[in-house]
């Protein structure tokens, strides 16, 4: 069996083309020398470029083999002498910059066909308006009355229903289904991710349960990014609204009427119950759960795996279920640890054994 090579470098970048891209600074006499690929520290070799802003990493850091390293002030001069490295007070970012111009063709899923243009075996309906340079991979199907803007990517498999707006330089990955929406520019949908479908709504009755029909759209503004398998369901009588910039994480439920802000970042399998409110860059981590009708302030940040069902004020950390200030939450369960590592009370007032 062979053995491929997904995303072989692109391009090739000279040490000073490193330095600027990743704002770092480059020792005197290096400039000129080239950069192979980039690599994990435990792994890279004497023509790559690697990166350390963790303290966790500090010895994989002071045995690499890397020959370039981008590292942060305090980390500087913890690297072998045969390892050059380029000081910047943001090396993942850094780091993020040099691999886009390695690896471009990683930033957002690309036609599964390898093709270009609306591909045989592709359904576009003729009422569809495409621009130039859109691509359509076999299996997708765009329906009547779509319009989609130049560059955007609609890959093998995935449904584009009536009406969709879609704008330029777009992706949307295979087997993705987009219902009853309007993406601005940049939008990247990866494969899998469902948007627009039904909203969970019902009239609740001793007789039975009536559906509520859902009328709203779902409105994705520019450079927001879906990860696979993630659901964003529309809105009942308004819209739900995805902010610009937005990053949200794979396997999301997101319900009907939820306006997530700019520039938040949701973690994967958090679900957000209808008509809940997230201001700009609000961070959700892993399996948060969001009571529907609650507002979380602007920059809040919630832990992991915490369940929030009050409104949150701007700018603060809260973790827990329910969620509470991160203080608050540490302090209980500090004191919970503390009252479960005594020694239980025999009858007798001694100390006795776990029963």
């Amino acid at each position: 069996m062979t053995d491929p090579v997904f995303f072989a470098p692109e391009a090739s970048l000279s040490l000073g083309e490193v330095a600027a891209l990743a704002g770092a600074s480059c020792p005197d006499g290096e400039a000129e020398r080239r950069v192979a690929s980039v690599a994990p520290l435990d792994e890279a070799g004497p023509d790559d470029l690697a990166y350390m802003d963790n303290p966790r990493y500090l010895r994989a850091l002071e045995a690499t083999r890397a020959g370039f390293c981008l590292v942060s002030p305090r980390f500087a001069g913890q690297a072998p002498s045969g390892t050059v490295s380029l000081i910047t007070p943001d090396p993942h970012r850094g780091y993020a910059a040099v691999l886009a111009r390695l690896h471009p063709s990683a930033l957002r899923p690309r036609s599964a066909f390898g093709a270009s243009g609306v591909s045989p075996g592709s359904v576009v309906h003729p009422t569809a308006r495409l621009e130039a340079g859109v691509t359509v991979d076999p299996g997708a199907v765009v329906g009547p009355g779509v319009e989609i803007g130049r560059g955007t990517v609609v890959a093998a498999g995935a449904i584009v229903g009536p009406q969709v707006r879609i704008g330029r330089d777009c992706a949307i990955g295979a087997g993705a289904s987009l219902l009853h929406a309007l993406l601005g520019n940049r939008v990247i949908v990866h494969p899998g991710a469902r948007i627009g479908q039904d909203g969970f709504g019902y009239a609740l009755g001793a007789r039975g349960h009536s559906k509520v029909p859902q009328v709203g759209r779902v409105i994705i503004q520019d450079d927001v990014e879906i990860g696979a398998n993630t659901t964003i369901d529309r809105g009942a009588t308004r819209d739900t609204v995805i902010g610009e910039g937005t990053k949200i994480d794979n396997l999301v439920q997101i319900a009907h009427n939820v306006v997530v802000g700019r520039h938040c970042v949701i973690v994967a399998q958090t679900g957000i119950s209808g008509s809940a409110t997230l201001e700009d860059f609000v961070v959700l981590g892993g399996q948060v759960g969001v009571v529907g009708h609650l507002t979380i302030g602007r920059g809040a940040q919630i832990a992991a795996s915490s369940n929030v069902a009050t409104d949150v004020p701007p700018g603060v950390r809260w973790g827990g279920s329910p969620a509470k200030p991160s203080r608050e939450w540490l302090r209980e369960l500090m004191t919970l640890k503390r009252l479960a590592s005594r020694r239980p009370i025999a009858k007798d007032g001694a100390a006795g054994d776990e029963p």
